[in-house]
């Protein structure tokens, strides 16, 4: 049986069993569901996660009325991996989609700046494969209308974009990581149509979604708006720009720098266009919050908001901040994988909650099946867990997660793979073999190696990430003749 055909025979069968035991009564509407993905935005940048600088009172008010996530993770510390974790609730290394989607391939460096380092970067899929069954297919399956807008970065060719992996409406994904046309119309983008010049890209994707909204409010609906804020090319209004330029000033913040490595790491958020743009992204996420109320749909839907990884504070402008954390994007250490998460779940879930329980982007797929009252689906979503207990108060005893990056990033991060478990951290690189352990309870900066003294520890943690790593089938880098030692 294909695919396609193993699809909808599952639908006729979930679709019996909903009506079974159907009597008078007209049934309650199915929960929808709204999930804000944020590109590159970093843990400490929204008001409710500490920024002083950034205002986000519409994020702010969402964590008031949800459940603030301190320790959740992106399942890569670069984007597609982690996109592709969403969709399909597995570990990238599971599907060897372990790089952004146009990154060198081994046998591609040569003329990339990583050509003389010690490794050549795994082989990695750039492509979402088609027979992943996503969680907008699973809900679609289950009478879902299913809307995306925004960033997709999951396929090189249209055959791989949202409308072939279980999305009714697709505005703006497609192939490219960012704005093809930059922040202001003219777009060119194949999947969006132009607006007026000028038009301001957060805000025409937040009409977009509540156009949706407001024509499909008669049936559950998953509306999914990936932002292509924060990521670059750094571009605000510049009304924004002059608002933060101002407060810049006025509170006397000026540039300021640690190193790690050869690599600068920003240690100020002070960068006015970078906040214009955090502040537009959050007016567009205050919109579609808007509508949803306006709309009397806010009690039944339930709104998830994540980073799809750390904050840039490396390279490429190093806009923003992420201290305490260490570095950022592309990089292993906390500042390129935690990220601030939200969810709402009205009526569930107590309103200004904090969860400190580690969480990763895979286990998306699973929460929204079951808040939708769905069964799960264990043979797809193998490495993400249902938030559920945990948005009902409870506990979710899940034990250790993996992150394997078998690539150089842009923003100076090397080959590596990681394991939390508990308070603690290992990190492998594999360019020397080295060890890093850290507690991230007492030493969420993760300045203080632990890896001599408790020994014990390392080697736990180490025997399970090999083994992690043997089932999953994670590609490892390889020797590089082109290597030039320093």
């Amino acid at each position: 049986m294909n695919r396609r055909s193993f699809l909808k025979t599952a639908g006729l069968a979930a679709a019996s069993v909903a009506c079974a035991g159907i009597g008078t009564r007209k049934p309650k509407k199915k929960l929808n569901i709204v999930f804000f993905l944020i590109d590159d935005l970093g843990y400490k940048d929204l008001g409710c996660y500490g920024s002083t600088f950034y205002e986000t009172p519409n994020i702010d008010r969402l964590a008031r009325e949800g459940m603030r996530f301190t320790d959740a993770y992106a399942a890569c510390p670069v984007c597609s991996p982690t996109r592709a974790s969403i969709m399909t609730g597995k570990y990238p290394a599971r599907m060897d989609t372990t790089d952004w989607f146009g990154a060198p391939q081994p046998d591609e460096v040569s003329g990339h700046h990583t050509r003389h380092k010690r490794l050549l970067p795994a082989p990695y899929s750039e492509n979402l494969a088609l027979e992943e069954v996503t969680v907008a297919e699973a809900l679609k399956e289950a009478g879902y209308r299913t809307f995306f807008a925004g960033k997709w970065h999951l396929g090189e060719t249209a055959q791989y974009w949202p409308e072939h992996q279980g999305f009714d409406v697709n505005k703006g994904g497609h192939w490219r990581g960012s704005p093809p046309g930059g922040y202001f119309a003219p777009w060119d983008n194949p999947r969006l149509e132009n607006g007026p010049e000028g038009e301001h890209l957060p805000n025409r994707l937040a009409t977009e979604t509540v156009e949706f909204i407001k024509n499909h409010q008669d049936k559950p609906f998953l509306a999914y708006l990936s932002f292509y804020s924060v990521h670059t090319p750094l571009m605000s209004r510049e009304d924004l720009k002059q608002k933060y330029l101002a407060k810049k000033n006025r509170l006397g913040l000026k540039a300021d720098w640690l190193m790690e490595g050869e690599r600068k790491v920003r240690a100020v958020q002070e960068h006015e266009v970078y906040a214009g743009m955090v502040d537009a992204m959050d007016q567009a996420v205050g919109k579609v919050l808007d509508a949803l109320k306006e709309m009397g749909l806010d009690d039944n839907t339930a709104v998830f908001f994540m980073s799809d990884n750390g904050g840039l504070s490396t390279a490429e402008g190093k806009p923003t901040s992420n201290l305490p954390l260490r570095t950022g994007k592309g990089w292993l250490y906390e500042g390129g994988i935690r990220e601030p998460m939200i969810v709402k779940w009205p009526g569930v879930t107590e309103a200004g909650s904090t969860c400190s329980e580690p969480v990763m982007s895979t286990d998306f797929y699973p929460t929204m099946l079951e808040m939708a009252g769905l069964a799960l689906r264990p043979a797809q979503h193998v490495d993400g867990m249902s938030m559920v207990p945990l948005l009902k108060g409870g506990r979710m005893h899940r034990g250790a997660i993996y992150w394997h990056y078998p690539h150089y990033g842009n923003q100076g991060g090397a080959p590596g793979s990681a394991i939390r478990e508990g308070d603690w951290k290992l990190i492998e690189w594999f360019e020397n073999g080295r060890l890093e352990l850290y507690n991230l309870k007492r030493d969420i900066a993760e300045k203080n190696n632990l890896a001599d003294t408790h020994r014990d520890i390392v080697r736990r943690l180490h025997n399970k990430l090999i083994v992690w790593r043997k089932e999953v089938d994670a590609k490892y880098p390889s020797p590089n003749p082109n290597a030039k030692t320093e």
